[in-house]
């Protein structure tokens, strides 16, 4: 049966639908989401023929998809022994001012997200703060805000830190310290500057009372900390690392073998461990190297990428990455962004640098709306479950400084590379 519009164009169609929902977050007048809109794309592509299966197949990097896996089970492992409680609980409870402990929750929240990754820190954390705050009748706007923006922050810091960096890191093939040479000092200068514009925002306003918020949460009690689960995760969580430093082994594989050493286990059900791994994140992944692929078909891409460098935009180059990534991530994602011209940044002559634009830009960026990244996402709606309502506003008059502060430091940073 012959198609009343051509594989080309109907190829674009079907790009433009995908990533529109990946901008809204669901395709409009339907219930789907975004892993459901790339996935019906990506199906409709190889069922129509604008792609060939065996095309589709190659175009799935198993590298990025591996890697991703692995550290969000190794990730996970925190989740369920319960440390991500703990620490939430023993920050929270020092006896210390609301700007001092705003100033500590921030330095502990980046930390984290550099090495156990950032979403399933935001989603293990959020309810805690939010308990934590209402006990000491604090506001916890301010410290979820503050949370979120140096959850992306910190994420910035290392390859394992997001989902994007691993993406990045993998097109680019950055060893761990490489990466973080490039992309830690400005992540880690960045703290300071999202703890000064939350300070000054938020004077005044430190108290429920103070801050004229009426929230009420009933949550359930936080997961007793398994010791002997946490030491195992932090035992091969830190070999991993160790692997990635002072091996050459492919990311991918310590990362597997640290994942199958955690979900070996006589004590913790491997079931419960693997239903704190993000799936529909990883099947989204799987399904925008097909999406894309089918669009590199059109040429279109190339020919965008040369108007591009004839206005000045060349994706090779560390400063217009910055830029480009920073729009793009507010538009469509940042692991989106990412996916969307990975495959055009191979055999760079500086992928350091280009690796740092990509995480800089991406991650900063993300703190200027709630939309930006699903860090901010899974914040926001897991504190408005508990009865913490953060509005679009209230987000943006801090986010958007603290993302153009942080972006400027990137791009003096990066000038220096």
């Amino acid at each position: 049966m012959e198609l009343p519009i051509s594989p080309r164009d109907l190829t674009i169609l079907l790009f433009c639908c995908v990533y529109l929902a990946l901008a809204l977050g669901h395709f409009p007048g339907f219930r789907l989401d975004r892993t459901g809109a790339v996935l019906a794309g990506a199906m409709l592509l190889v069922a129509t023929g604008c792609i060939a299966p065996e095309a589709a197949w190659n175009a799935v990097d198993y590298r990025t998809l591996g890697l991703l896996f692995g550290l969000m089970v190794m990730s996970a492992a925190f989740s369920v022994s319960g440390f991500y409680d703990w620490v939430a609980e023993k920050v929270g409870g020092l006896d210390v001012t609301p700007v001092t402990l705003l100033a500590i929750l921030i330095v502990v929240s980046a930390a984290l997200s550099a090495l156990l990754t950032n979403d399933v820190v935001a989603v293990a954390m959020t309810p805690m703060l939010v308990a934590i705050c209402l006990t000491r009748g604090l506001n916890p706007v301010p410290f979820l805000v503050g949370f979120c923006f140096a959850v992306n922050a910190g994420a910035a810091a290392t390859l394992i830190g997001s989902p994007q960096n691993m993406v990045a890191a993998e097109m680019l093939h950055l060893t761990f310290v490489g990466f973080m040479k490039a992309s830690a000092l400005p992540a880690a200068l960045s703290l300071p500057l999202i703890w000064g514009v939350l300070a000054f925002f938020y004077r005044g306003r430190w108290r429920l009372g103070e801050s004229g918020d009426a929230v009420s949460a009933a949550l359930p009690p936080p997961i007793t900390l398994d010791k002997q689960g946490t030491l195992k995760a932090t035992l091969v969580t830190t070999a991993v690392i160790v692997a990635f430093v002072t091996t050459k082994l492919p990311h991918v594989l310590i990362a597997l073998a640290g994942a199958s050493l955690l979900l070996i286990s006589r004590r913790i059900d491997s079931r419960e461990v693997l239903s704190k791994v993000d799936g529909s994140l990883l099947l989204l992944v799987m399904g925008l190297f097909i999406v894309n692929a089918a669009m590199d078909t059109t040429g279109i891409p190339k020919e965008l990428l040369g108007d591009l460098r004839a206005a000045g935009f060349n994706l090779h180059n560390p400063i217009s990455m910055l830029v480009i990534m920073s729009l793009l991530s507010n538009l469509i994602g940042n692991i989106t962004a990412v996916m969307l011209i990975a495959p055009y940044i191979k055999d760079v002559a500086h992928p350091e640098a280009l690796g740092a634009a990509i995480a800089l830009g991406t991650n900063f960026s993300s703190n200027a709306f709630i939309f930006g990244s699903l860090v901010g996402i899974i914040v926001v709606e897991a504190g408005r479950k508990h009865g913490v309502t953060i509005r679009f506003g209230e987000f943006s008059k801090a986010g958007i400084p603290v993302a153009v502060l942080t972006l400027l430091l990137s791009g003096v940073w990066i000038a220096m590379l």
